[in-house]
């Protein structure tokens, strides 16, 4: 939230604390009837501020003003760069995952925004570097993010893919029998190898060193 306030990509500032933004579709007396419902399960959650919005255009600027993490980010920050990344757990997990990245990004002494779709579990940690340590602080610091939340049950991506980025961690999440088991379904659909080469699973041979 002081990302997007700094930023000054929205017409007035939020409270720098945790945020949630509910979506509630539906006809006017089910939206009304939810968000009073929301509204009370958040207060017992110790919420110290709800804001509903009362239009179709404050709905759209509300949530349009969510959109603005990543942009806000980098305004706020001017000559980083921003390594993207997304990890997703069960729901009950989450609390605990976000805690924990959290502390370990502070710890680790880089600065980030963690925005995501809780509904689901997933989030994305959007972490800024300006140099090549900086990088390599932010590469270890994904690396860990991801192991964590292997270890909370999760998987090494939500939304954005695994891909060159993160098919290293494949058999640690499936087991190496499942991702045998994957390699084989692409060979019969693709013998000649021309989906995403190279983007999907572990490289075997790197896979056998490791063993």
């Amino acid at each position: 939230m002081k990302a997007i306030n700094t930023a000054g990509l929205i017409e007035r500032p939020y409270p720098v604390q945790d945020t949630l933004f509910f979506k509630i579709q539906g006809d006017p007396s089910s939206i009304e009837m939810t968000s009073k419902a929301v509204q009370k399960i958040v207060k017992k959650h110790a919420s110290n501020r709800f804001e509903f919005a009362s239009t179709e255009e404050e709905a759209e600027d509300l949530w349009q003003n969510r959109k603005y993490a990543l942009m806000s980010t980098l305004a706020a920050n001017p000559g980083s760069r921003c390594w993207t990344t997304d990890v997703c757990v069960p729901v009950s997990r989450l609390p605990q995952l976000v805690y924990e990245t959290k502390k370990d990004l502070a710890d680790s002494g880089l600065q980030s925004t963690i925005v995501g779709h809780v509904g689901d579990g997933n989030f994305h940690a959007l972490i800024l570097f300006r140099n090549d340590d900086e990088l390599k602080n932010v590469s270890d610091a994904v690396h860990r993010l991801v192991h964590r939340a292997i270890a909370l049950d999760g998987t090494c991506t939500g939304e954005h893919g695994v891909g060159v980025g993160k098919k290293e961690y494949l058999t640690e999440e499936l087991g190496e029998n499942t991702v045998d088991l994957m390699r084989v379904v692409k060979r019969a659909i693709d013998p000649d190898n021309l989906f995403n080469p190279g983007k999907l699973y572990p490289d075997e041979t790197k896979q056998r060193l490791k063993e």
